[in-house]
């Protein structure tokens, strides 16, 4: 079998309640998440095989029955076949890690070298290496450290997130949504905005992790794992990676905390860690302690919880920063505001002679207390306006780069960014930010255009023809958060 029940786990500690049970929905989630989403058999695809689905679906029931069970026998499910299927997943483009093995290298004699694979990773002499530290620029000019992962970490890691996966998502809670099976930017949007406009929340805490993926105790880590993880080939596999440390300039550096951002398994040791550090306590603090309606929503370190009552509230942000505390963890108080928010608010405020709502920011939208024209409230969102500026910046030095491609070349390319942009931030009530988008690109385009000629005549008009025919119109291509999250929750999910 393949995993072997064990009622006790003295390594976790003692006030976290050990009965999570398969993933259930917030209160505003109706009845619940749809059986084909996150509890889906594993796609033939991704798992490399029929047998191999059917051994993650076993774990799948037994994670579901029991929520102590602890599998002691999992690594056998890391076999040739979800190797193989786990190097296939990676982009073939993908940067290289300090071994400077490319994908294409590494599948030059790809069966011989996952077999290789396989046996050091069952013979316990597989050994992790260093990631390679890159930056890259942040929304607030800042740069976020990457951990770039060797060609041979990133299989395995995908290959035991996989099967990890089988566990956990019978365990995360419904408001969880960052780096899930199923589950996207758009869900954890929805979710929101649904409870914001049917619960009784008039504030909202938006609340941010300062460093949170540098400041992991991989102690804390390794314990929380071990509730549901006995498989000890399976620990030691993720305390190499945990130890592996970061090359930079050709040097070796480990702090001895964090996971590096970037690699494949960080997301889920993130999801464990805050699941018992944050969700399954937010959870159990909700049913103790509020005194009216709450709503939780967290996507990876950033969490937003909207309460009834004020006093809630304060109470609520004074227990988590002791919380996060006792596990090396603290908030970005720069980042993190208690703001009077929701249906009421407006009014509330109103009558007591102050100004609008304060707005907030959620996973690249900035989110308004608005009414419609029949006067009843209205959850706006708008895109960021410093998002569109860096992306508009980013733009402005890409097409410079493509200025001597034929304009056929550059207009497609610009056709699938613009087209991927509004895949993103064409939601309703933000009609007027895409178009203003689009109206941002065509000009950036004509001034390029203009440059590569002292003789054109390229005017407005006749730039708006060409924009007509390659940049798509901006349209509204998301439903109301409503109709979707109704839709998700009563089995009719539009992401399997």
């Amino acid at each position: 079998m393949n995993g072997h029940g064990k009622s006790d786990s003295p390594v976790v500690p003692a006030k976290l309640p050990n009965n999570a049970g398969r993933p259930v929905a917030e209160a505003v989630e109706g009845r619940g998440l749809p059986k084909g989403n996150a509890d889906s058999a594993t796609r033939p695809a991704h798992s490399g095989g029929t047998g191999a689905s059917n051994g993650l679906d076993r774990v799948r029931q037994a994670a579901r029955r029991d929520s102590k069970t602890q599998f002691t026998s999992l690594l056998h499910h890391v076999s040739v076949d979800r190797l193989r299927a786990a190097y296939r997943a990676i982009n073939p483009k993908a940067a290289v890690g300090v071994d400077q093995v490319t994908w294409q290298q590494y599948g030059r004699d790809l069966e011989a070298n996952l077999e290789d694979l396989y046996g050091r990773i069952h013979r316990g002499s597989f050994k992790a290496t260093p990631s390679r530290r890159v930056y890259i620029p942040k929304s607030d000019g800042r740069l976020r450290p990457l951990g770039i992962a060797s060609l041979e970490d990133k299989v395995v890691q995908r290959a035991v997130v996989e099967v990890l996966n089988a566990v956990y998502e019978t365990d995360f809670v419904g408001f969880s949504y960052g780096f899930r099976p199923g589950r996207g930017q758009h869900d954890a949007l929805d979710a929101l905005a649904v409870g914001l406009t049917r619960k009784k929340v008039n504030w909202v805490l938006d609340a941010d992790i300062r460093s949170f993926f540098t400041e992991i105790d991989r102690e804390w880590m390794l314990r929380f794992l071990e509730h549901r993880i006995g498989d000890k080939r399976v620990l030691r596999l993720i305390r190499k990676w945990l130890n592996a440390g970061i090359i930079e300039d050709g040097n070796w550096s480990d702090e001895g905390k964090g996971t590096p951002q970037g690699a494949s398994l960080s997301p889920l040791l993130a999801n464990v860690y805050l699941h018992y550090v944050f969700d399954l306590w937010a959870k159990a603090w909700r049913n103790r302690h509020a005194n009216g309606d709450m709503i939780i929503l967290r996507f990876a370190d950033d969490v937003v919880v909207g309460f009834q009552h004020e006093r809630d509230a304060r109470r609520f942000a004074d227990d988590l920063r002791q919380r996060l505390a006792k596990f090396g963890l603290e908030l970005a108080e720069e980042k993190t505001r208690l703001i009077e928010f929701g249906r009421f608010a407006a009014d509330t405020r109103r009558r007591r002679g102050l100004g609008k709502p304060e707005t907030f920011t959620f996973l690249g939208f900035v989110h308004i207390c608005s009414t419609t024209r029949n006067g009843k409230f209205l959850l706006r969102r708008h895109t960021i306006a410093k998002r569109m500026r860096d992306k508009l910046r980013e733009l402005k030095l890409a097409i410079k780069r493509r200025i001597h491609l034929p304009i056929p070349v550059q207009a497609a390319w610009l056709r699938s960014v613009v087209r991927g942009y509004f895949a993103y931030y064409a939601v309703p009530t933000n009609s007027q930010a895409m178009s203003r988008f689009r109206f941002e690109v065509t000009g950036l385009w004509q001034r390029a255009l203009k440059r590569r000629s002292q003789r054109t005549r390229l005017t407005w008009q006749r730039m708006r023809t060409i924009a007509d025919a390659w940049i798509p119109r901006a349209h509204v291509q998301h439903p109301w958060p409503n109709e979707r999250f109704d839709g998700r929750t009563q089995g009719r999910s539009p992401v399997r």
